[in-house]
């Protein structure tokens, strides 16, 4: 069970990843020309990952400090970690990746590898905001 702060935390980073992933993202992409819903989707999505990190990283040190020694028995400290593992994939491996093929322009080959990258960082995505889902829903 988390305490107030850790659920505002949790609220903060979960809710973040759900309202611009799944609200803001494609409300961009509908109403602005694609290159510019794309440079501002990118950014909104880095920010959402240093308030992940911090957040995340909060958590886990708050449910260490709970746990003490069997903090590894428990299964939120495991989503904790999972989910900060999966933002720093996505923001220092495939984010990068991703800017190196748009720096040096998208030719159809450029193209194909950056939907390739860009098809991993949205499962990754989703697969994180599921395991937020869970760490809110299993709040009481």
């Amino acid at each position: 069970m988390l305490l107030t702060g850790e659920r505002i935390l949790l609220t903060l980073w979960v809710g973040g990843m759900w309202a611009i992933g799944y609200v803001v993202a494609p409300t961009l992409f509908s109403l602005l020309e694609k290159t510019v819903a794309g440079h501002v989707a990118g950014q909104l999505f880095t920010i959402m990952s240093y308030i992940g990190l911090v957040c995340g990283s909060l958590l886990v040190v708050g449910t260490i400090s709970r746990a003490g020694a069997s903090v590894t028995q428990n299964w939120v400290f495991w989503v904790l970690l999972v989910m900060l593992v999966i933002i720093l994939i996505g923001q220092f491996v495939l984010q990068p990746m991703m800017a190196e093929l748009k720096a040096t322009g998208l030719t159809e080959l450029n193209r194909s590898e950056f939907g390739k990258l860009h098809g991993v960082a949205s499962v990754l995505f989703l697969i994180n905001s599921l395991l937020g889902l869970s760490l809110v829903i299993s709040q009481k």
